[in-house]
């Protein structure tokens, strides 16, 4: 039963968006709450994105559709935005809303844009795939920080 609950979360994901894989030690599911567990050395692909942690946690609703993916456990991950800005990182917890095609990040966040050489680093970012906006908090004894490159204008 536990099968047929991650196929149809995978066919009915791939019918309005690309293929999706997942590689796992373990994986359990509950069809009737809508939670499968993918947990040790989880990698999770989508086309130009990968995610790396030590738990995946997928719920999905009534339909079978994915609304929300839950990684932690030393969570590296590396993603594109609609926009073609190319992102990579890590942090403790990251949490991604399909439908909002939003990335949330928690705890040591450090994320960088590869292709701008931009990097933000704080205790929460929040990323819009869909738009390129990029939200940060820092917690009170640590800042958020923004390190990038400035043309000089003699250049």
């Amino acid at each position: 039963m536990k099968y047929i609950l991650v196929l149809a979360i995978f066919l009915n994901y791939m019918a309005f968006a690309e293929e999706l894989k997942i590689k796992a030690n373990s994986f359990s599911a509950d069809e009737h709450k809508g939670v499968s567990i993918f947990s040790g050395n989880v990698m999770v692909q989508k086309l130009n994105d990968e995610l790396n942690a030590s738990k995946v946690t997928i719920y999905t609703d009534k339909k079978n559709q994915p609304t929300k993916f839950i990684a932690v456990g030393d969570v590296q991950f590396k993603l594109k935005t609609k926009k073609g800005a190319k992102y990579e990182g890590e942090a403790n917890k990251v949490i991604y809303i399909p439908r909002a095609k939003e990335y949330r990040f928690y705890g040591n966040v450090h994320l960088r844009q590869v292709d701008e050489k931009k990097e933000i680093i704080g205790d929460e970012v929040i990323l819009e795939v869909e738009n390129g906006k990029a939200f940060a908090k820092g917690v009170k004894t640590e800042p958020v920080i923004m390190i990038f490159d400035i043309a000089d204008e003699k250049e």
